[in-house]
């Protein structure tokens, strides 16, 4: 059974930074590409980053470009969510993803963590 696990999130003020992890056990992923995406309360799911595990190809959304950045452990088979100058439109649930390959769509991806809450207070 493939589990993908985030942690990191909280609260924070705007202009802060936080660092999502999300760490992935049971069935090797090693093949797989990740992404993440976010949820906001009455809200689609929206993609926010994404990268290749083995081509280590990167994308962002937009909105968050030139302030998030993601990577990857390959030993760890973790991948993480650097962000950076935070404001509240950040403010949702994030979700780490996988895929065999990985796209800016949500329902490509069939494995989910659980998501992690991330708060950006003005």
């Amino acid at each position: 059974q493939v589990q993908l696990v985030e942690s990191g999130g909280g609260l924070v003020q705007a202009g802060g930074s936080l660092r999502l992890s999300c760490a992935a056990s049971g069935r090797s992923l090693s093949s797989y590409d990740r992404g993440w995406f976010r949820q906001a309360p009455g809200q689609e799911r929206e993609f926010v980053a994404l990268i290749g595990w083995t081509s280590g190809s990167i994308d962002y959304a937009n909105s968050v470009k030139g302030r998030f950045t993601i990577s990857k452990d390959n030993a760890m088979k973790s991948v993480y969510l650097q962000m950076d100058s935070l404001e509240p439109e950040d403010t949702a649930v994030y979700y780490c993803a996988a895929a065999l390959k990985a796209t800016t769509t949500a329902i490509e991806y069939p494995f989910w963590g659980q998501g992690t809450q991330v708060t950006v207070s003005s």
